[in-house]
């Protein structure tokens, strides 16, 4: 594990070389395919480790190396890789550390395309997953086989807000010879750096909190330099999903202003999670960093907060219902994904009759919410008129 760096010297400094590159207070993007050698000796020198060197942009570019050690800083790794989405980086993480015959032990209820990688991907090639109850730690111990290589964690989980004790899922992943790793995105690096708490490998969508503009879709993957270096020589290069220097650039932009951002998200979560727990109209509301959770303990042992996302179940006599909700909202936007100035909705109820009768497991009246930058009062007063649609 590296040496922390103070927060503000790795968001503005680090990386950055500003007298190398023309004394620019922004980064340059370094938008070129190529790097030219002088020698067929520097050639043959530089590409024995592609990781470090720049050969060709695949494999490294010098925006996107600014970008990989404000990461790997962030989480307190020692390196760090970007993928061009955050599926990419969990599949490539994954696929890193299996082969035919293999075995993963998954919490339940992680990202989606996470389960139909689990699910409907890796079956075709031999590897197997077993989903448990993250809560449960001798469920965990239990669901291991001598087969088992990962074990992979969501904490909190995207939409029901489970936790997973990171501290001892990391000691079970050792005593296992397991690879632990984790999809950090709700907390990001800010509220929670699964490293330090002994997981392996820690990844992102920085499509979410770390870009935080939504205009960049990105992935990323940190964790020890060997781990990064497998993952690099495997698949990182074999696959080739990879990120432009412009969209390197935009993202180094936007961790600018990550602890503010996610900061004011917080802040005005915590007030309406409040709004909702006091409300005769809601049954739960699935928030981890609220004294009422029931896993609060371990949320206050490894995170340092949970910004807006959250969801709620509401009291609603059918679909309709919900949707008339949803409808009567203004300041909410109907989308998927998080971590970017708007405030967003994904209600439960859009998965239930879809066609080919694949309804989601979540009840129809839970709703996913994501509370960006506006007023939390702003956003109050739009709940409360919404919710004069739904019964008493």
């Amino acid at each position: 594990m590296s040496t922390p760096l103070d927060l503000s010297y790795i968001l503005n400094h680090l990386g950055e070389d500003r007298d190398k590159y023309f004394q620019a207070v922004s980064p340059p993007v370094i938008q070129s395919s190529n790097f030219y050698f002088k020698s067929v000796n520097a050639l043959r020198h530089d590409i024995a480790d592609e990781l470090s060197n720049r050969i060709y942009t695949r494999g490294n570019n010098p925006t996107t190396e600014i970008l990989r050690k404000k990461l790997a800083a962030l989480e307190q790794a020692e390196d760090a890789l970007v993928f061009a989405s955050g599926i990419a980086a969990v599949a490539a993480a994954v696929l890193a550390f299996v082969k035919q015959g293999a075995h993963i032990v998954s919490v339940k209820s992680v990202y989606s395309w996470t389960t139909h990688l689990f699910v409907d991907y890796l079956p075709r090639f031999g590897v197997e997953t077993t989903f448990v109850d993250g809560k449960d730690l001798q469920a965990i111990e239990d669901a291991i086989r001598p087969e088992t290589t990962i074990l992979y964690l969501e904490s909190p989980t995207t939409m029901l807000f489970e936790l997973q004790d990171l501290d001892a899922c990391a000691q079970i992943a050792k005593r296992h010879g397991l690879v632990s790793m984790i999809d950090n995105s709700c907390c990001s690096p800010i509220y929670q750096r699964p490293i330090s708490h002994g997981i392996d490998l820690s990844i992102h969508s920085a499509t979410k909190f770390i870009n935080g503009h939504s205009d960049v879709v990105m992935g990323t993957i940190c964790g020890s330099k060997r781990h990064i270096h497998h993952i690099f020589n495997t698949e990182f290069m074999n696959i080739g999903g990879i990120v432009s220097p412009h969209d390197a650039a935009l993202v180094i932009r936007g961790l600018r202003t990550l602890p503010l951002r996610v900061k004011q998200s917080f802040d005005s979560a915590l007030q309406i999670v409040e709004f909702f727990k006091h409300h005769p109209k809601v049954l739960q509301v699935n928030y981890a960093y609220h004294p009422d959770h029931p896993q609060y303990v371990i949320a206050n042992k490894q995170m340092d907060g949970q910004p807006g996302l959250f969801s709620v179940l509401f009291k609603a006599d059918s679909i309709q219902q919900m949707e008339a909700f949803i409808h009567r909202l203004k300041r909410f936007l109907i989308a998927v994904s998080w971590g970017g100035h708007e405030s967003l909705v994904m209600p439960v109820c859009a998965f239930h009759g879809m066609p080919g009768g694949q309804d989601s497991p979540l009840p129809w009246n839970l709703v996913r919410f994501y509370i960006g930058l506006e007023e939390p009062e702003v956003l109050i007063e739009d709940l409360d008129q919404a919710m004069s649609v739904l019964p008493d």
